[in-house]
């Protein structure tokens, strides 16, 4: 990642997403946005879902970015569900946005990751369309002063809960880069070198933040001197380290649907009956049981390879048993 990219991501990056944390991940919604908005005028910006109103002048003026951004909020969704599909809670309710149920709507683990993966994809989005010259614009800027203003009362453990996660997630994103290198010369001697540093896949990231939110931390707002901190609630005798995810409310197990609680349950959920993993039909279904079901898959078959240089192949159907949750 270039200097001059690292301080333009700084500048309006961290500005979009903290003018609009106190009102949780609503930018989100942009994922929605009709592919036919051209957003090549300043009035187009209204018609975008999940803004507030500091973010609305923000793309008015930042108006080159925000298809990029639009597609920051589809990886983020896109990338969510993938990597907990396996998992009792879906990510399901993300798709919901603005409107989310209580599973991202309370300072939960499941909020930390979304915070944390949100902040990760939108830096990492943007990267992406600087490094391909998309967003050629992508010059230095400086370090926003963004404070969070309180929607209410005793919120400020949600927000010092969501500034710490949206931080674990770009250290995960930053930490990422890795050296990649390609040789050049006669017959792949490699007498030339060109390496440069490169991002991981944004899938890779999110597994990444899956390892710290199956280890969160939970956390209380507990009077330290003469100031207010996080700390760990059950060993609340060393602070919260920089590097894990945090949060506040405990979540139900997402067994059984209860909208209260922000749970869509497990039941019609695909199971895999000779896991041992979260996929599992014993966790999956959370001891309730299963259904089989046959399903038709459609494979490539016979292939043949044909000098030179093609590959042919057949579509074979073939039979699987399938289960889901009761």
């Amino acid at each position: 990642m270039k200097p001059s990219l690292r301080f333009f991501l700084a500048g309006f990056l961290l500005l979009i997403l903290q003018t609009g944390l106190c009102y949780g991940i609503k930018w989100i919604a942009l994922s929605k946005t009709s592919l036919a908005l051209a957003l090549n005028q300043t009035q187009h910006c209204k018609q975008l879902e999940g803004l507030v109103v500091s973010q609305v002048q923000l793309c008015r003026s930042n108006l080159e970015l925000m298809q990029t951004i639009i597609q920051a909020a589809r990886e983020v969704i896109k990338t969510c569900r993938k990597t907990f599909s396996d998992m009792r809670w879906n990510c399901s309710s993300i798709e919901l946005a603005p409107n989310y149920l209580l599973d991202l709507d309370r300072g939960t683990r499941e909020s930390a990751f979304v915070y944390a993966l949100s902040a990760a994809a939108i830096s990492h989005t943007i990267a992406r369309a600087c490094t391909t010259g998309d967003l050629p614009g992508c010059s230095c800027g400086p370090i926003p002063d963004a404070p969070m203003k309180m929607k209410k009362s005793g919120s400020q453990a949600n927000k010092l809960m969501h500034l710490h996660n949206s931080e674990v997630g770009r250290q995960v994103l930053k930490a990422s880069l890795e050296m990649k290198c390609k040789c050049h010369g006669v017959s792949g001697s490699c007498s030339i070198k060109t390496c440069w540093k490169g991002l991981q896949e944004l899938r890779d990231i999110a597994l990444d933040l899956k390892t710290k939110y199956l280890s969160a931390t939970k956390v209380v707002h507990r009077p330290m001197g003469t100031r207010k901190y996080l700390v760990p609630k059950d060993i609340d005798i060393r602070p919260v380290k920089e590097t894990e995810l945090i949060y506040l409310q405990s979540s139900p197990d997402f067994c059984m649907k209860n909208e209260k609680v922000g749970s869509h349950g497990t039941q019609d959920r695909q199971c895999n009956k000779t896991s041992n993993g979260s996929d599992s039909c014993d966790l999956m279904c959370c001891g309730r049981g299963y259904n089989p079901y046959m399903d038709k898959v459609v494979e490539r078959c016979h292939c043949k390879y044909h000098w030179c240089c093609y590959v042919t192949c057949k579509k074979c159907e073939r039979t699987v048993e399938r289960y889901v949750c009761k």
